[in-house]
């Protein structure tokens, strides 16, 4: 492509949307052009990208385009009312139209830890190969039950809350690949049902879930939804379905966004829990209480909130006009 005589050719028309993007007032002719304006400058921006993508032309249209999508929406800025919305509406909605996701994730990951709780107690030598009998003893003697004690509350919350969260960002990130949100999660699964056996097996089994449960219940759906949402990332661009790879990918990757901003919020509440309740001097029995109302009102957010989000046309996504175009339009 000849780039100078197409600079020659559509130049006026750049300059022209320029201007009336920098206007504070526009008559209703004058916005009808600057629409018309916008798509046809987006389709000349797709066309110096994919002929002769010259740095300085794509900054300049980018530049334009983007001041003419804020004259043409309107300057938007976030509010108590939108974050509001996020979270009866946005987050929720999203939530429940991916829960067969995180709920298969879910189940087979539950599943996964039981029996290899199972078969970790018949096979003791998955931990005494890799410990000594004193470690193992510190381990389920001590250790295990101070680690919940071993900070303030307050930090040791805080801690929690950025490990899980970057377990959930790693799932989510890594969604894209598909291979190694299966990795993480796996590890951790593993991980928790190695634990669970040899704490069983040294007659620790109710210490073991009256520790674990309190925070776990909730911290572990929190990381199955995102492992949920990294694997549902992966299949949008495998089985896009009638839509491009592109577009189901983009779309898919702006609900994980919303769902991992939400779970910021979920992992927080199982920190609090985890700093303050977990090693607190309740009773066993009150604190797993305190656990299974925490994972009963998330899963009520999902299916109460959630559902009514969607049936009210909340679909999880963020509204078209902040999405942007998902393909250049055909202009002369």
């Amino acid at each position: 492509m000849d780039l100078d005589a197409y600079l020659m050719v559509h130049q006026p028309q750049w300059k022209r949307l320029e201007e009336l993007s920098g206007r504070r007032r526009l008559s209703g002719a004058e916005a009808d052009e600057l629409l018309d304006l916008y798509q046809r400058v987006s389709t000349h921006l797709s066309v110096v990208r994919s002929g002769s993508p010259d740095p300085s032309v794509v900054s300049y249209l980018s530049s334009v385009l983007a001041r003419a999508r804020v004259a043409s929406a309107g300057a938007r800025t976030s509010t108590w009312s939108d974050l509001l919305a996020f979270f009866t509406h946005t987050f929720p909605a999203a939530l429940y139209r991916t829960r067969w996701w995180w709920l298969t994730t879910t189940l087979a990951s539950v599943a996964l830890a039981a029996f290899v709780a199972w078969w970790a107690i018949d096979n003791p030598q998955v931990w005494s190969n890799q410990l000594t009998p004193a470690e193992i003893e510190a381990y389920v003697g001590t250790d295990f039950e101070n680690y919940y004690s071993e900070y303030p509350h307050a930090e040791f919350g805080t801690l929690v809350w950025f490990n899980n969260a970057r377990v959930a960002a790693l799932c989510i990130a890594l969604g894209v690949l598909g291979l190694p949100v299966l990795y993480v999660l796996g590890a951790n699964v593993v991980s928790v049902g190695v634990a669970a056996a040899l704490m069983i097996s040294n007659d620790r089994g109710a210490l073991f879930f009256g520790l674990i449960l309190p925070h776990g219940l909730l911290e572990l759906t929190a990381v199955f939804v995102a492992a949920g949402i990294g694997l549902r990332l992966f299949w949008s661009w495998v089985d896009p379905g009638p839509v491009s790879r592109l577009e189901s990918f983009a779309a898919a990757g702006r609900t994980a966004i919303a769902i991992s901003l939400g779970l910021v919020v979920v992992l927080f509440v199982s920190g609090a829990i985890e700093g303050f309740v977990t090693p607190s001097g309740l009773p066993t029995w009150a604190r797993i209480l305190i656990g299974v109302v925490a994972e009963a009102l998330f899963f009520a957010y999902v299916f109460v909130v959630g559902r009514a989000a969607v049936a009210q046309g909340a679909t999880g996504d963020v509204m078209a006009r902040d999405a942007g175009d998902v393909a250049p339009v055909t202009a002369a």
